[in-house]
């Protein structure tokens, strides 16, 4: 029988092993009698013992933490019908509670619990929370994204900067002229040379024939 199973419930004295919870109560078994039934959750409440906190002098602590005490100190149980008793026996085992929040129905409960537990041979000890396997993975996923990572482009990102270095190249292609303008281009150049070349040839050929009429006329031979 575990710790973490063990209820108290409202209007019913003594402490319960909770064997089965349902959506409209459960079905709990008494540490004292050992007497199985349905207790209803809309007429009672139920407690777990290891929920169950008791006020001190600085904080909450939790009721095993009191019930620890107990089993570790060698005072006698006081009689749970005396007042005085029960504050003199939690001053010696536990002197931190607040008396001023903490009543004798509640030293009284107290001592009637752990007689039910010692009685049951019940340990005292919360329970160890328990980790699944998906929470498990995901605290080592935490702790990983913890650690400083260097970050690697995703492949679309690549596919982004590869373009990126594409684009310059693609506008100096739109800039540059195609083989058949240059070409055009080229040929313009060229006629302006060879009508130059034409009027070189038509004055060349003036200034032959500007000379031949210059040549002065052969002497007519005397008779």
């Amino acid at each position: 029988m575990e710790y973490s199973k063990i209820i108290a419930i409202t209007g019913l004295p003594g402490l319960y092993e909770l064997i089965n919870s349902k959506s409209d109560g459960g079905i709990v078994r008494s540490l004292e009698d050992k007497s199985t039934r349905f207790v209803s959750s809309r007429v009672h409440q139920f407690s777990h013992l290891e929920s169950i906190e008791v006020y001190t002098e600085r904080h909450n602590e939790n009721l095993v933490t009191i019930l620890k005490a107990m089993e570790e100190s060698k005072e006698k149980l006081p009689d749970d019908k005396d007042p005085a008793a029960l504050k003199s026996y939690f001053e010696k085992v536990y002197p931190g509670l607040d008396h001023s929040r903490v009543y004798t129905s509640d030293l009284k409960k107290m001592v009637k619990w752990f007689s039910v537990l010692q009685d049951n041979k019940i340990e005292i000890k919360l329970s160890e929370p328990v980790v699944e396997e998906g929470e498990a993975e995901q605290i080592e996923t935490k702790t990983a994204e913890a650690k400083p990572v260097k970050k690697v482009p995703a492949p679309k990102e690549k596919e982004k900067e590869k373009e990126e270095e594409k684009k310059p190249a693609a506008k100096k292609a739109v800039k540059k002229e195609s083989p058949s303008k240059e070409a055009a281009a080229k040929s313009e150049k060229k006629k302006p040379a060879k009508k130059a070349a034409a009027a070189k040839n038509k004055d060349e050929k003036k200034s032959s024939a500007g000379a031949k009429s210059k040549k002065p006329a052969a002497k007519k031979k005397s008779k």
